[in-house]
């Protein structure tokens, strides 16, 4: 099995020709390729493509993945002549959304009722089933931190205390699921005017808005940005590796969403998107997902992450999908028009 990565130029010199295409190269014996659109880690897909190899050999997989933001949007562009067959590891209020516009196909893949029930569209059938939960964080470089004399924060409100001024990075919400669900938890946990005043006061203290969720622990740990707020898993990827970083569940609480498998309305290969969809609800799939993954929607499968910081499933606020699917493009547009000059070049 080879995967390759390389750059796709998917609409010439636009934000969505950025996308990375991951190809599965596929065995001369498959009869069906699905194209898989994908906002899950890259170095978790190389497991996911040699288990589906295993269980599922009829079917090969070419896989284009991005950000969750960018997927989003070259998803909906697409609507009209949709070119993915399906969708694996996709914010589920990026679902409810692309639901809404009514591309997605009903399915309940075989074993959806034995998932936890918030990890399933309550339609039935549902449009969507879910995979696992990423849940935001505080990814603090300790050594950076005592150089420049930052307390350790407890909460976002501590974030907007001027001593961080320059020390802050943190994803941008229309490129990033982790931005995003950021950017809805606050406007729920401090109500509208006070979430966007909060970001007001945040935005002082911001260096620099990444493209990617991932980005800004990613900085923290190599000690490029103080502080990223970012989410547990790279958090903890990175702290296994090696890295100064002390992960923080701030004591308001957290978002999170949920990654979530849809089938794409249309598409010419429904008989085995369902045989993956199906898959993609196993048992032996949500082991794979709990591999980076502290919560995973099948019930009792989910053991304790190595690094994951403590009390994060207390933390997990009571998160209204519906809201943030709903007020999507408002927020997105009122964010961009407040704090976009400091988001780094695309």
């Amino acid at each position: 099995m080879k995967i390759v990565f390389h750059k796709l130029g998917l609409f010439g010199k636009s934000v969505l020709g950025l996308a990375i295409g991951i190809m599965l190269a596929i065995p001369a014996s498959a009869k069906t390729t699905l194209t898989v659109y994908t906002a899950m880690e890259a170095d978790m897909l190389k497991e996911y493509a040699a288990a589906v190899k295993k269980d599922l050999p009829d079917i090969g997989i070419r896989w284009v993945r991005d950000s969750t933001g960018i997927v989003t949007a070259k998803l909906l562009a697409e609507k009209n002549n949709p070119r993915a067959d399906i969708i694996w590891g996709l914010a589920a209020t990026s679902l409810m959304l692309l639901k809404t516009e009514g591309m997605l196909e009903p399915y309940a893949p075989a074993g959806a009722g034995k998932l936890s029930a918030q990890f399933r569209d309550s339609a039935n059938p549902p449009s969507w089933t879910g995979m696992d939960a990423w849940i935001a964080s505080i990814c603090v470089n300790t050594v950076e931190a005592t150089k420049n004399n930052l307390p350790t924060p407890t909460s976002w409100m501590d974030l907007t205390d001027p001593v961080y001024k320059g020390h802050l990075a943190m994803p941008n919400p229309n490129s990033s699921g982790t931005g995003f669900l950021d950017v809805s938890s606050w406007l729920q946990l401090y109500g509208e005017l006070g979430g966007w005043q909060f970001m007001d006061n945040l935005h002082e203290n911001i260096a620099w808005y990444t493209h990617s969720g991932s980005k800004p622990c990613k900085q923290a740990a190599r000690g490029e940005v103080a502080i990223g707020i970012s989410y547990a898993y790279r958090g903890a990827k990175s702290k296994a590796k090696g890295a100064p970083l002390e992960l923080i569940i701030p004591r308001e609480g957290v978002g999170w969403d949920m990654e979530a498998t849809a089938i794409v309305k249309g598409t010419k290969k429904l008989a085995a998107a369902k045989q993956l969809a199906d898959w993609s609800v196993t048992k032996k799939a949500n082991v794979l997902y709990n591999k980076g993954y502290a919560v995973v929607a099948y019930p009792g499968v989910a053991k304790p992450v190595k690094h994951f910081p403590a009390g994060i499933l207390e933390a997990m606020i009571d998160n209204d999908f519906e809201f943030a699917a709903v007020n999507r493009k408002r927020i997105l547009g009122e964010w961009q028009s407040r704090y976009d000059a400091k988001s780094e070049a695309k």
